[in-house]
């Protein structure tokens, strides 16, 4: 998955121990001091570099400090979406939004402050107190996502930040964890999560994850890796997005959650829910994609289903008809239902 040869840092990020701990992970590595993370010559807004996508994700890593510290509220997969410890991945999904932020390359990169956004995550928490009235997210906890724009599968082979944070997250009261992941990362399993961590395994058919979730875990490894993580402890949710409308995609589903069905445990399936997210995609990784995996946008930029929105941001997305994708939600809905009825479905959209 990672062969790191090249380290971008900044100064203050190798004064941590976790930066430090970091660089003697990779001691073969070339070093390169820059004054930010966020502006690396070279590698961020160089067209070039986009035929180079999945070699720069596996061989570059950054360090950085994470200066600004914002716990947002979400409703979604989460309550709260806690400040990150990294952002960028060394999978590289074609649908994943995070790259439409750094242009050509996106490698992770790496806060070795970890600690900080503990503390800025325990006071939000006791500002918040305990919670009083169930949600869809939790009926008892707050639920905070620490890897929004990473996957902290991955990122736990680069540090114990994550190992940190499941430890964090077992001692404060009224939290937990959560993060969406394609990665199986067998080492987790020895965290020690004590149900205040929730790893939502992300899943789709097989046959469109090989075209677009490129450098993941394999389906069925995915699938199969569920009873193993809640007997050690994790709540386990299915991360059903994004859902990609192909000529046969109902069939698909229902194949996808027989199979589903067929491996896990009763306590397994006594702790189930998901949620699901259609596809939205953007007209500049449309771009991007086109330079380094233009079959994916086979799948992924369809005019003939899709209309666009301008997003907050002021960037041009692309999502599913207005009505007709009202009725892909219903029917995927019933299908999950008459499928998995032991799954409680947590939003939909």
């Amino acid at each position: 998955m990672l062969q790191i040869e090249t380290i971008y840092y900044e100064p203050a990020a190798i004064e941590r121990a976790r930066g430090r701990e970091v660089l003697d992970r990779f001691p073969g590595a070339r070093k390169i001091e820059v004054a930010s993370h966020r502006d690396i010559p070279g590698l961020y807004g160089n067209e070039g570099r986009v035929r180079e996508w999945v070699r720069t994700k596996r061989s570059t890593l950054v360090l950085g400090i994470r200066k600004t510290l914002p716990v947002r509220v979400n409703g979604r997969s989460a309550d709260f979406i806690a400040p990150g410890q990294a952002s960028g991945c060394a999978m590289a999904c074609a649908y994943c939004y995070v790259p439409r932020h750094k242009g050509f390359a996106n490698p992770i990169t790496l806060f070795v402050n970890v600690d900080e956004i503990n503390a800025a995550i325990a006071k939000h928490s006791v500002a918040q107190g305990f919670k009083w009235e169930p949600s869809q997210t939790d009926p008892e906890l707050w639920v905070y996502d620490i890897g929004e724009n990473s996957d902290c599968s991955v990122d736990a082979l680069l540090s114990d930040n994550i190992k940190d944070q499941v430890a964090f997250f077992r001692t404060l009261p009224g939290a937990k964890a959560t993060w969406a992941t394609k990665f199986i990362n067998r080492a987790l399993l020895d965290y020690d999560p004590q149900g205040k961590t929730r790893i939502r395994f992300s899943l789709m058919p097989a046959s469109v994850a090989r075209v677009v979730d490129v450098r993941t875990s394999p389906m069925a490894e995915r699938i199969a890796a569920v009873n193993d993580f809640v007997e050690a402890g994790y709540e386990v949710h299915l991360n059903l997005s994004p859902v990609i409308v192909t000529e046969n995609w109902l069939a698909l589903y229902a194949e996808l959650f027989e199979e589903i069905d067929a491996a896990l445990s009763p306590r397994a399936k006594a702790q189930l829910a998901a949620e699901c997210i259609f596809l939205t995609h953007n007209e500049g990784l449309h771009r991007v994609n086109l330079g380094w995996h233009p079959r994916g946008e086979d799948l992924l930029w369809r005019p003939d289903l899709q209309e666009p929105k301008r997003s907050e941001m002021g960037g041009i997305n692309v999502r599913y008809r207005t009505g007709m994708k009202g009725r892909m939600v219903s029917d995927f809905a019933a299908l999950l239902a008459a499928k998995l009825p032991y799954c409680r479905l947590r939003y939909a959209f």
